[in-house]
Parts: structure tokens; C-alpha cells; sequence
């Protein structure tokens, strides 16, 4: 494999955007066969030995792998020490590494993305991407206009951060319940159970069904599949835009159960 910007290396190792990567360099935290790198210096990933902070970067691979998976309820999105419960990796059995592209936390399910393509992963799961993430949420309550309008200006949550704006849109009520569409270009840890909390709409259930332009289509809970070709061109295509997601603004009807 021929030389390449060191840089471009640690950005397709998943260590984040080029940018990012320029950055561990100045700090002085990547070295190149045991010394310290510079910016501007080119490796060989398959014969240099590459390391941020003392630990090998992985390898890089042949042939990249994009897998979209339903995750079910009560599995968790990643390995996790001394943990006995059911992780998404049980359910995907792949030999290699792969990062998983947007987390769900161990009560929510649907669509998640598996992929050994660092690069990529990094820009669809950094928040300052702003990629488009689509859920249907389960609330405890019917919510009020006002409940509504706070969510999609964006909440104040108790540790002091505010919440981005989001699309939020009544699909149905369902008992003393209702469900909504929420479109988010922030995404963050619980964010969405975080925010109903908030206002006062405890989350009761919470599926994904959109990652960009990758929708879960008829997946079933615990089935995977891999992207098609055309698949996978749009979403690197959209992953690697420079323009973030936008929450669009697609007029839903109103479906209303007794």
C-alpha cells in the first residue's frame, strides 16, 4: 500500500474528522515507528506502525462493510466489560471490527448501522455534523401545543444545556398516549427520553427508522442485512457533504386511534 497523509489514515481508522486527526498530531499525541509525527507526514498503514496516545490504530481493511440492523429491545449498542446482556455483536456475527453508527440506549430499538468504514461513522455520529436521525416516539401523555412547540425550539434539559431544535409532529394518539415523528440533527445520549422527561411526556417507547438517506424499511426486530451498492453511495455521499442535515418539514396527516 503506498503512502498516504497520516491525517487521512487516523480519519479512516475512525479517530475522527481530518481535522480532528491534524489535531492529535500538533498535540504530539501520534508517533510513526516510535517517534513523534509532524503535520504533513505520510505513512504506510500496512507496514508502519501507528500509534495515538501509546495504542495501535487498526489496520486498514480490503473491502469496507455496511450493515444496517433492527436492534430489539433490552440489547445493548456496544461491548461493554463484565456485561452478560446481549450486545449488538451477538446479533451480527462479522469477524472484524466494526463501529456501530448510532447508539441506542438498551430500552430503545431500531435502526442502527455497523460499519468497519471509520471515516464514515465518524461523520454520521459526531454532533457537529448535524446528520438527520428520524424516530417514532411513544409518549406517555397526549401532548399539548405547547409541550409541541418547546420541543421543536429546543429544551432547556436540567444539567443546563439546551436541546437543538427538532421536527416533532403528532402522528396519533393511542389511549392516554400518543406517538410522535422527531427528526434530530443533534442526537446525543438519551437526549430524546431526556427531553419528554422534561416537558413532562415520558418516553414509553422509542424507534428509529432513519439514519439520512438509509431508512429501516421491513427489517424486523433482530434481523440485519447488508446496504446495497446504491445504497451505500448515498449515504457516503451524504455523510461526507460538508452541508449538515437539515430537519425537514414534510407535512404529515393525523392519525387519531380512540
Amino acid at each position: 500500500m503506498a503512502e498516504e497523509r497520516l491525517q487521512k489514515i487516523l480519519a479512516r481508522a475512525g479517530l475522527g474528522s481530518r481535522r480532528e486527526a491534524e489535531a492529535l498530531i500538533a498535540q504530539g499525541r501520534v508517533k510513526v515507528n516510535g517517534v513523534t509525527a509532524t503535520l504533513g507526514m505520510k505513512a504506510d498503514p500496512e507496514r508502519d506502525q501507528i500509534t495515538v496516545d501509546g495504542h495501535p490504530i487498526p489496520k486498514p481493511v480490503s473491502q469496507f462493510t455496511y450493515i444496517i440492523l433492527n436492534k430489539p429491545q433490552d440489547v445493548l449498542s456496544d461491548h461493554a466489560l463484565h456485561e452478560k446482556r446481549r450486545t449488538v455483536y451477538d446479533l451480527v456475527p462479522f469477524p472484524g471490527h466494526l463501529f456501530v453508527v448510532g447508539r441506542l440506549d438498551y430500552e430503545s430499538e431500531g435502526l442502527i448501522l455497523l460499519t468497519n468504514d471509520g471515516e464514515l461513522a465518524n461523520r454520521l455520529t459526531h454532533p457537529r455534523y448535524g446528520k438527520e436521525k428520524e424516530y417514532r416516539v411513544l409518549v406517555a401523555k397526549r401532548p399539548d401545543e405547547e409541550q409541541l412547540e418547546a420541543w421543536r425550539h429546543g429544551v432547556v434539559l436540567p444539567d443546563g444545556r439546551r436541546a437543538a431544535p427538532a421536527e416533532v409532529t403528532l402522528e396519533g394518539v393511542v389511549r392516554e398516549g400518543a406517538w410522535l415523528r422527531v427528526v434530530m440533527c443533534e442526537g446525543r445520549k438519551r437526549e430524546i427520553r431526556e427531553i419528554g422527561r422534561t416537558i413532562g411526556l415520558p418516553v414509553k417507547r422509542l424507534i428509529r427508522t432513519r439514519i439520512g438517506p438509509i431508512e429501516l424499511g421491513k427489517l424486523k426486530p433482530g434481523e440485519w442485512r447488508h446496504l446495497t451498492s446504491e445504497e451505500v453511495q448515498r449515504l457516503r455521499a451524504y455523510a461526507m457533504s460538508d452541508s449538515p442535515g437539515s430537519v425537514s418539514k414534510r407535512p404529515r396527516r393525523v392519525k387519531t386511534r380512540g
